[in-house]
């Protein structure tokens, strides 16, 4: 094997990088901005306002859990099948 025909092939593509040496005094490029539009700030306002909201609201689930836990809770089977089909004719259309 020969290296030395490895080196001329090397300089010939000039595979080597060539270094960019910044000059002192060069102009210094301007950094990039961004602004928020309003509807951005809006919808930043949503979601923090939502991520401090809980995902139960206790208020109304409490008297449901409580008649589940204690067995009196009774769902009336023909609310439900009406209210079963609304939602697969909901669906349908």
């Amino acid at each position: 094997m020969r290296i030395e025909a490895y080196n001329q092939v090397q300089s010939v593509y000039q595979t080597q990088k060539a270094r960019q040496v910044q000059k002192p005094g060069a102009a210094v490029r301007p950094s990039d901005q961004i602004s928020i539009s309003s509807f951005g700030k809006d919808l930043q306002v949503a979601k923090a306002a939502l991520a401090n909201t809980p995902d139960i609201r206790e208020d109304l689930t409490a008297d449901i859990k409580q008649q589940v836990q204690s067995g009196t809770y009774n769902v009336s089977t023909e609310s439900f099948a009406d209210k079963l089909l609304a939602k697969f004719q909901q669906g349908l259309v």
